[in-house]
């Protein structure tokens, strides 16, 4: 019995591995703040803090960790980053006109893709080789205006 008393930590991290591979499959968040709090009754053991303490500390630990930590790395989770798929990333991507863009024809590169161009504003003409960005993509045709460039 005294081994067990004096080997205790081995037990909370036992404990607290346990929880960890438990969480991987139930990806929840839960069983991570419970390892947590198994975590700080090790330290308590380590410490040389009473057995009471210990649990009453893993318990506070884990309780702190469900309460305050779990809430915000869910959320986080859950919102991510905006992500656009397909045309509607390019929108705002910028490229170059590979020929004269007007109202009649035109064609830029974009992405590392020739697309079909014409201006945004149907009485300007884009020179080849401006820099240009899409402000709309109907179809197979990017809608672009023409980058000012610096010193021009």
């Amino acid at each position: 019995m005294d081994w067990i008393r004096d080997n205790l930590w081995a037990a909370w991290l036992a404990g607290a591995v346990l929880l960890g591979a438990a969480e991987l499959a139930s990806l929840d968040l839960v069983l991570l703040m419970l390892a947590v709090g198994a975590l700080a009754g090790m330290g308590l053991d380590l410490v040389g803090v009473a057995v009471g303490v210990q649990v009453v500390g893993a318990i506070a630990a884990a309780v702190a960790m469900l309460v305050l930590v779990r809430p915000n790395v869910v959320k986080k989770l859950h919102t991510g980053p905006d992500l656009q798929h397909g045309f509607a990333a390019l929108v705002g991507k910028e490229g170059f006109a590979t020929t004269d863009v007007s109202v009649h024809s035109g064609q830029i590169k974009l992405a590392g893709e020739i697309w079909t161009a014409r201006p945004y504003d149907e009485d300007e003409v884009i020179t080849e080789g401006a820099k240009v960005q899409v402000l709309e993509i109907k179809g197979a045709t990017a809608y672009v205006v023409e980058v000012p460039q610096l010193g021009s």
